[in-house]
Parts: C-alpha cells; sequence; structure tokens
C-alpha cells in the first residue's frame, strides 16, 4: 500500500489574481479600440473609392472601344458595295453609334468609295473623345484621351 504524501510550501503557493468577467474585459478593449476603426476606415476609404472609380472608367472605356470597333465595321460593311457614297457611309456610322448611346463621335472614310475601284481597300475611322462618353463627371484617368478604331475592306464591285 502506497501512501501520498502532500505537503504545502507557503512560499509556493499563488494568491488568486483578481479576474474581470468576460463582459467587463470585452468593453474595456471596446472603448480602447473605438478610434482606431475610424482612423482605419478615414485611411483606407479614399484609396477604395479611387479604386472603384477607376473601374468604372476603365470599365466604360473598354465597353465604348467596343462599340466604335463595331461601329466602324459597319461603315466599312456599307463602304465596299456599290453606290456607296461617304455621307451613306457616315450615316450608318451614326445610326449605329446613336443606337449604342455613344455621342459626340466622328467618322472618316478614305478613299471616297464613289471613286474607289473594285478591289481597293476602303478604310473607316471612327473616333470618340472619351470625355463625352465618360459615366463620371470629370474623368479622373482618361479625360484628355480619344477612343479610335479602323476597319479595313476591300472594295466590292460587279464589272
Amino acid at each position: 500500500m502506497t501512501r501520498t504524501i502532500m505537503h504545502s510550501v507557503p512560499s509556493l503557493q499563488k494568491t488568486p489574481a483578481p479576474t474581470l468577467s468576460f463582459e467587463k474585459s470585452g468593453q474595456l478593449l471596446r472603448k480602447k479600440r473605438r478610434g482606431a476603426a475610424a482612423v482605419e476606415f478615414a485611411i483606407v476609404l479614399p484609396v477604395f473609392v479611387l479604386l472603384v472609380f477607376g473601374m468604372i472608367e476603365y470599365g466604360r472605356m473598354v465597353m465604348v472601344q467596343q462599340v466604335i470597333t463595331n461601329a466602324s465595321r459597319e461603315g466599312a460593311r456599307q463602304a465596299v458595295l456599290d453606290g456607296a457614297t461617304t455621307t451613306s457611309v457616315q450615316s450608318a456610322v451614326t445610326t449605329y453609334l446613336t443606337n449604342a448611346s455613344v455621342s459626340g463621335g466622328s467618322s472618316t472614310v478614305t478613299p471616297s468609295p464613289a471613286t474607289a475601284a473594285s478591289g481597293d481597300p476602303i478604310t473607316v475611322t471612327v473616333s470618340v473623345p472619351f470625355s463625352a462618353v465618360s459615366w463620371l463627371p470629370s474623368p479622373m484617368y482618361l479625360g484628355g484621351k480619344t477612343l479610335s478604331a479602323s476597319t479595313t475592306m476591300r472594295r466590292e464591285s460587279v464589272e
């Protein structure tokens, strides 16, 4: 039979430390951190807003670039047909841009479809200043840029 003998050593015993309840300690930490969240928000907010506006602006630029590329294709298709004129080509481009809600665009046709011979390349170029199509009141990144697209097709004619 074995006996366990326990000795108590008064110098090694610890007195219990006063404890705070979890609620009270959480309240103290929240009071100390209340201002830190506001400071962090004030630092992060301007960067976040710039990123969001940049995404909006570049997204709109990609969308408008695709629209003017398609408008130049439509103009080139019109330009290569028999009986096409520069005015009819520009009208086709303007109609396409208007239907896509893009304003402020201009188009050039070189050479004139009326004087081009069979098989000659005809180029239709469409350009739009980005400030005319931006969704932001004052474009930050692309304000002074002009978006342009051109399409070249060979003139078709029956000889």
